[in-house]
C-alpha cells in the first residue's frame, strides 16, 4: 500500500496523507515526477509502458514517471523511480528541475538528466516497463499522431527537447529568433 503526502494550492505539506487508489480529496495536490534522459545525439530514452498496466497501457511516455511517496522530496522520488523502474542510480547533481506542471489535483516536476548510456544494459521493472529506446523529438510527436505515446501536447515535447541544453528559457548564446 502507498501513502502519498498531500499539498496546498501553495506546495505546502499539509500533513494529511491519502493511499493510492482513493480519490484525492478536493482542495488537496500530491506530487507526481518525470525524469527525461538525453543523450549526446540529442535523443531521449523512452519507456513502453506494460500492457497490463491500469492506464495508458502498452503506450510510450518520457524516460521515466511515478508519484512521491510519504517522505519523499520531489529529487529523491524521481531518484527512486529512476532506480525502480529503469535500474539506474543517478546521483542527486545529474537531475535538473526544468518544469512544473500544476493540475487541479497534482504537481508534476520534470527533471532532466544528460546521460550517454546503452539501453540494453538497463533493469527494467517487470511491473512498469515493456521496453526503452531512443527517440528524436520528431519521431516523439509521430507516435503522439499514431497514438502509441501518451497524448502530451506537442508543445511539451518541444520544451524539453529545448530544456535540455538550457537552465533558462533563453540564453545569450542561445541565437534563435523569437
Amino acid at each position: 500500500m502507498e501513502i502519498f503526502d498531500l499539498y496546498d494550492s501553495d506546495r505546502n505539506k499539509t500533513g494529511r496523507t491519502m493511499e493510492r487508489g482513493t480519490p484525492e480529496p478536493e482542495g488537496f495536490y500530491r506530487m507526481v515526477v518525470h525524469v527525461c534522459i538525453f543523450n549526446s545525439d540529442g535523443k531521449m530514452l523512452i519507456q513502453q509502458r506494460q500492457p497490463f498496466k491500469r492506464s495508458w497501457s502498452g503506450m510510450w511516455d518520457l524516460t521515466v514517471g511515478g508519484s512521491s511517496v510519504a517522505g519523499d522530496t520531489s529529487l529523491t522520488a524521481a531518484i527512486r523511480e529512476t532506480s525502480e523502474e529503469i535500474g539506474l542510480q543517478l546521483a542527486s547533481e545529474e537531475l535538473r528541475r526544468v518544469l512544473t506542471i500544476q493540475s487541479e489535483s497534482v504537481f508534476d516536476d520534470i527533471y532532466v538528466v544528460q546521460k550517454d548510456l546503452d539501453e540494453n544494459s538497463l533493469k527494467l521493472q517487470y511491473e512498469e516497463v515493456a521496453q526503452v529506446k531512443w527517440a528524436s523529438d520528431e519521431e516523439i510527436k509521430s507516435m503522439i499522431d499514431e497514438e502509441i505515446f501518451i497524448p502530451y501536447h506537442k508543445s511539451l515535447i518541444d520544451l524539453l527537447f529545448f530544456m535540455r541544453n538550457h537552465d533558462r528559457t533563453r540564453t545569450a548564446e542561445d541565437k534563435t529568433e523569437i
